[in-house]
């Protein structure tokens, strides 16, 4: 049951906090609650890494997963510490390293099948989505970070349905 879980939540938890990201941009949620967030997230990484490691680290593009997972925890303890300190580099680093850490890592997924040419175009679809809302993250202008938000959340929203459906297909 909890490699069923481990392996089922995240189609949950990524929309979730794509969600509470853009909850947060918007300012519909107060800092403290970003900060226990913030402190959550960085837990869930821990404890999913901890009881992934062994089963992760021998698969190619589980490898890559799980170097995104612990990456992603120092990634976002910045993002805490932008919040706790009012620091916007902290949370701005955050953001884009979430947008950008699984963006990297849907490469070498696509890459492991799909159609004549080798790659899965969902996964393609997913890491374009989500490398064009990292890049307009980039660009100036606050107008434009709840539209990156979405199509990064909404990419990897996709590349994780698509990776849950696989897997419940094949187990």
């Amino acid at each position: 049951m909890l490699r069923r879980l481990r392996a089922t939540a995240p189609a949950a938890l990524v929309p979730l906090a794509w969600v509470f990201a853009a909850a947060a941009h918007t300012e519909l949620l107060t800092a403290h609650t970003v900060l226990v967030g913030h402190i959550v997230i960085t837990t869930l990484l821990i404890a999913f890494a901890g009881l992934s490691w062994g089963e992760m680290r021998t698969d190619p593009v589980l490898r890559v997963w799980l170097a995104v997972i612990v990456a992603g925890i120092p990634v976002t303890l910045a993002g805490a510490y932008g919040v706790a300190t009012g620091e916007p580099l902290g949370t701005q680093f955050a953001v884009f390293g979430w947008m950008l850490l699984p963006t990297l890592a849907l490469l070498p997924t696509a890459r492991r099948g799909g159609g004549a040419d080798g790659l899965d175009r969902r996964y393609m679809l997913a890491a374009g989505l989500a490398g064009l809302g990292a890049l307009l993250f980039l660009l100036p202008g606050s107008s434009l970070v709840l539209a990156a938000i979405t199509l990064v959340g909404g990419g990897q929203t996709l590349s994780i349905l698509v990776a849950v459906w696989d897997v419940e297909l094949t187990d």
